[in-house]
Formats: structure tokens, C-alpha cells, sequence
């Protein structure tokens, strides 16, 4: 029913390709009009008002690894490496 299209960037003029699943989905979402942006430019676009995430260094309270994290350690609490959570997880 559905067929690939390619569309014009109306941001960077670039052709991009609007395939025939993403046509599906916005029929189910009941939108009305074509993408107007490429992937690239839809995304600048959502993150253009967004300060890049600061990220931080620690040391996993359990294999003594340097661990980099989304949030600032505070002293006292215990900070885990991605391994390391993901094992606590599974053992919860």
C-alpha cells in the first residue's frame, strides 16, 4: 500500500528517504502531513534549546573501576560501574 518516497529538506535541502513503514506509522498516529526535515535536521532541531549532559568520573564502590556517570557523585554514597549495576539488577 505504501511505497518509499523521497523527499527535499526543508532545512539543508538534502534529499532524504520517507520509506514506506515511516509512512505507516504516521497513518496510525493520524498525522496529516509529510515530514518536511531529514532525520539529521529533526534531530538538531529537538536538541537546538538542550545544554549537552555533563558527565562525571568515580569509582565503582564494588570492582574499583573508574565508572563515568550522569550525575555528580556525593561523598558518602556508593557509585557503580554500568557492569556492576547491571549484575545488581539481575540479582534483585
Amino acid at each position: 500500500m505504501y511505497e518509499d518516497k523521497t523527499l527535499k529538506c526543508e532545512e539543508c535541502g538534502e534529499e532524504f528517504v520517507f520509506t514506506a513503514g515511516e509512512q505507516e506509522f504516521y497513518a496510525e498516529k493520524g498525522f496529516q502531513n509529510e515530514p518536511k526535515r531529514c532525520r539529521n535536521c529533526r534531530q538538531a532541531r529537538k536538541n537546538a534549546g538542550k545544554s549537552p549532559r555533563k558527565y562525571f568520573t568515580a569509582t565503582c564502590a564494588k570492582c574499583g573501576r573508574e565508572a563515568t556517570v550522569p550525575f555528580e557523585p556525593t561523598e558518602g554514597r556508593a557509585v557503580y560501574c554500568s557492569e556492576c549495576f547491571e549484575e545488581m539488577k539481575e540479582q534483585a
